[in-house]
């Protein structure tokens, strides 16, 4: 009896111990809230730069429902645990922003807490918006407080168990969240800290740039690359040559592929589409080269001696070699297939059409040991963006409904075994995997 009292006390200090780490690793760094601020009209200027830096954030994407008002919410966020839908971000009192203060707004980003002090699902990705500054803070805040109010009630997430509790949540956090606002490099000059502030903070590339680990969990700010969960598309590495490292880019070309889609050596399809087309398009020439800068630096984008890549896709020789990793017959598949639904945009030998089809022939988005992108363009068709420097984009229609998932593997297979290419096949179970997801 003894023993079990000790060992039910020791247990219980255990247990308390452990809650109060948790208490106060996600009490760091908190913001007051409690003091009472005088209403004031924001200016003109403050509203127009948080409107700017609402689109460097790509807020409006995630925080509009298909077909809904803009910043209204109401978006499924789909994860591993669960659905989480984008709260109301409009100034309507009941249902969204309108009694919230600079303070509340501010902790939301810094804190993800919300003006209740509940914790926010890190699907808002406050591990990221934390680097934000308090001034670009109240820009923000000021600017959506300026938009129409739209009284739209926020849905409640459809999480399992036990994922939707603030316990689990509070834990979480404890283990991989821990606020602070960007702090420069003053071994940088100030381009390259304000390129590293936009990518690291409000662009939050690290959210589809880096891995996740079993519990959803980004691990540093590395931009490695990693599967972007349930949408079943891989965000290449930003400091591999081999991915989408920029190191030997012409500055301007990356300026290019954010601004408009296309550059001469790359253009963007999938989830980075979106974000030119929200986002980046959008931003100064001072801005986009700061990141272009920041990009070009990054440990590891560079291979010395390396010859520079044909033109890649989807930031986002001999006649064959498919014969070497696929049986004969999948790669005479895989050819004639080729030959009648491919040639005819992507060239005989893989060459491309400049300004319109990438060139398959060297194509290190061809290339890269992770497939799913290509399935996906493959299955669902491959467009980039509208922007005013692109403004009719060529796109590649989706074979879905053409090409079964034998078809699909074998022309991958072709693709990456011809010209010259030498990577690996293709296999039927990989196309079927990324169709049944899609639910085609």
């Amino acid at each position: 009896m003894k023993r079990l009292i000790k060992f039910t006390l020791g247990a219980g200090v255990v247990l308390a111990g452990a809650a109060a780490l948790v208490w106060v690793l996600n009490s760091r760094d908190e913001i007051d809230v409690s003091a009472p601020v005088a209403a004031a009209a924001a200016s003109d200027s403050l509203i127009a730069r948080g409107a700017y830096l609402a689109r460097a954030g790509n807020c409006m994407t995630c925080h509009t429902a298909r077909g809904g008002e803009p910043y209204a919410g109401g978006r499924s966020i789909d994860t591993p645990f669960g659905a989480v839908f984008t709260s109301n971000l409009t100034p309507d009192e009941k249902t969204g922003l309108g009694t919230w203060s600079p303070a509340h707004f501010w902790r939301a980003m810094h804190n993800g807490r919300s003006k209740s002090g509940r914790l926010l699902y890190p699907a808002f990705p406050y591990p990221s918006y934390t680097q934000v500054t308090r001034e670009d803070s109240d820009a923000l805040f000021a600017y959506l407080k300026s938009l129409p109010a739209v009284a739209q009630p926020n849905k409640a997430h459809a999480l399992r168990f036990p994922y939707q509790s603030q316990a689990a949540l509070a834990v979480w956090r404890a283990l991989y969240f821990s606020p602070g606002v960007y702090k420069p490099d003053t071994s940088r000059n100030a381009e390259w800290n304000r390129g590293a502030y936009l990518v690291n903070g409000l662009g939050h590339c690290t959210a589809c740039h880096t891995a996740r680990n079993v519990m959803g969990a980004t691990e540093g700010l590395d931009l490695s690359g990693g599967l972007i969960p349930i949408q079943n598309w891989y965000a290449p590495s930003l400091v591999s040559p081999h991915e989408a490292g920029v190191g030997d880019w012409d500055r301007q070309e990356i300026v290019n592929l954010l601004k408009n889609g296309v550059s001469k050596r790359g253009s963007v399809n999938g989830p980075m589409a979106e974000v030119v087309q929200g986002s980046t398009q959008y931003l100064n020439s001072e801005d986009l080269n700061a990141m272009a800068q920041f990009l070009k630096e990054l440990p590891g984008t560079s291979a010395p001696g390396s010859p520079k890549e044909p033109e890649i896709a989807l930031m986002a020789g001999s006649p064959s070699a498919a014969d070497a990793v696929a049986p004969g017959s999948v790669a005479a598949l895989g050819a004639k297939l080729y030959e009648q639904n491919c040639a005819q945009c992507h060239g005989d030998k893989g060459q491309g059409v400049p300004n319109a089809y990438p060139a398959l022939a060297g194509n290190r988005a061809v290339l890269m040991p992770q497939t799913v992108n290509l399935v996906q363009i493959v299955l669902n068709g491959g467009y980039a963006p509208a922007t005013a420097g692109n403004p009719r984009p060529f796109g590649m229609p989706p074979f879905v409904l053409v090409l079964n998932d034998t078809d699909v593997a074998a022309v991958l297979t072709h693709i990456r075994g011809a010209w010259g290419n030498q990577a690996s096949a293709v296999s039927p179970l990989e196309v079927n995997r990324i169709r049944a997801s899609s639910g085609r």
